[in-house]
């Protein structure tokens, strides 16, 4: 059996006035997944466990088969693991991401307007050198991921405790004073060294580059998502089945990391509508000849929805309909059997740029899936539809099950 597992990233949402009253799954022309959804079904999973937030970590760690509540210590030890990074016991992983401020002390942007590249490589080697000169990195490593994001760990274990800390992404619009760490000593040292950060990069060559251009400015390193480093059981011990991952996200690759996936590269991968879509599609496909599990996440409809762009998140669902679940459907239906699940990990609300615990919708199709009557991939048809999971991590032992009673 061959497996698709096709993850346009915070893909749900709810109707837009932007978009007529209509979701972006609604207004998008998807005529691949609609051939998939006529020959399938729909339902719904709630990969956010009760009392948790509906951040990325969990959520695709539900989806993928894996109970948060179980295995989750945070969402930095994941990401520090798609690093080569490791820990010990008493060590702690903390995620960091480069951020825009404004004026008025308010959450503009979690991501400083997607700075990549050269640019957010030297501004996190000019944070890390201005921390280490005011003494305030002595126990920790900071490790630059891809684009806006970073890995903070602490050998020391002086970041332990109860200290909380609060991800930027859902606090778009809000004050950061009321949202800065807290706790304990720790809660104190993550403070300084945020507010560290905005002393060096205040001025910094690249900021004046990209305010002269007209692009947002990256204010300040905002620490979040610590976590002590844990391991997963194998994917292909729990279920006997090879897995790989292709995605140009860091939590992603940390999760195949730690359950046992390979990652596939794919030059020309972004987190937005940049990304190279048809490439991705087309390293899926040659993937199915060595795993007998491909996995594709797909960033870019999150981001969209993160900076309130429905338009985006709409051509972003066309784009993987047409270069991921085309082009993989065509390649897994060669296959004597198979199976292929669409679904997002949670939604990502234009409408408060946050991202939202409501059960996400899912479409699966392939041997042994007795289709229903739903026509399109979309919020409303697949609540009418099912099986609805209540916890999400059961959709994946689902998904996989060779017994044809799906």
């Amino acid at each position: 059996m061959k497996y698709a597992l096709i993850l346009p990233d915070g893909a749900a949402d709810t109707p837009l006035l932007a978009l007529g009253g209509r979701t972006p799954f609604e207004a998008a022309n998807t005529p691949n997944l609609d051939r998939l959804v006529a020959n399938g079904r729909l339902g719904t999973a709630a990969t956010t466990p009760a009392g948790w937030s509906a951040g990325s970590d969990v959520c695709s760690m539900s989806l993928m088969g894996y109970d948060p509540v179980r295995y989750h210590t945070g969402r930095a030890p994941i990401e520090a693991a798609a690093l080569g990074v490791s820990g010990g016991e008493q060590d702690l992983a903390c995620r960091v991401n480069l951020v825009t401020v404004d004026d008025g002390g308010r959450m503009l942007d979690h991501s400083a307007g997607g700075i990549s590249g050269e640019d957010s490589r030297q501004l996190f080697y000019a944070v890390e050198r201005a921390w280490r000169e005011q003494g305030l990195l002595e126990g920790l490593e900071l490790h630059p991921a891809a684009g806006y994001r970073a890995a903070l760990i602490d050998r020391s274990g002086g970041l332990g405790g109860a200290c909380t800390t609060v991800p930027p992404h859902e606090i778009l619009g809000e004050l950061v004073g009321d949202h800065l760490p807290t706790g304990a000593g720790a809660a104190e040292r993550l403070v300084d060294l945020i507010h560290a950060s905005r002393a060096v990069l205040d001025d910094h060559a690249v900021n004046r580059d990209r305010r002269a251009r007209g692009e947002r400015l990256a204010t300040h390193a905002w620490i979040w998502g610590q976590g002590s480093f844990a391991s997963l059981p194998s994917f292909v011990d729990r279920f006997g089945v090879t897995g790989c991952m292709l995605t140009a996200v860091d939590l992603l690759a940390g999760l195949a990391s730690l359950v046992g996936w390979d990652r596939v590269s794919v030059p020309g991968l972004t987190g937005w509508h940049d990304n190279d879509y048809k490439g991705q599609g087309a390293a899926a496909v040659e993937a199915f000849d060595r795993f007998d599990l491909v996995c594709c996440h797909i960033e870019s409809p999150d981001e969209a929805g993160h900076q309130a762009d429905a338009t985006t998140k709409t051509a972003a669902i066309e784009a993987i309909d047409r270069h991921c679940v085309g082009p993989m459907l065509g390649r897994i239906q060669r296959e004597p059997s198979w199976r292929v699940l669409v679904m997002p990990d949670h939604y990502t609300l234009c409408s408060t740029r946050k991202h939202d615990a409501t059960p996400v919708p899912y479409a699966v199709a392939g041997t042994g899936i007795q289709a229903d009557a739903s026509t399109r991939l979309t919020e409303t048809q697949a609540e009418a539809a099912g099986p609805h999971f209540g916890r999400g991590h059961d959709l994946m032992p689902w998904f996989l099950d060779r017994s044809g009673g799906a």
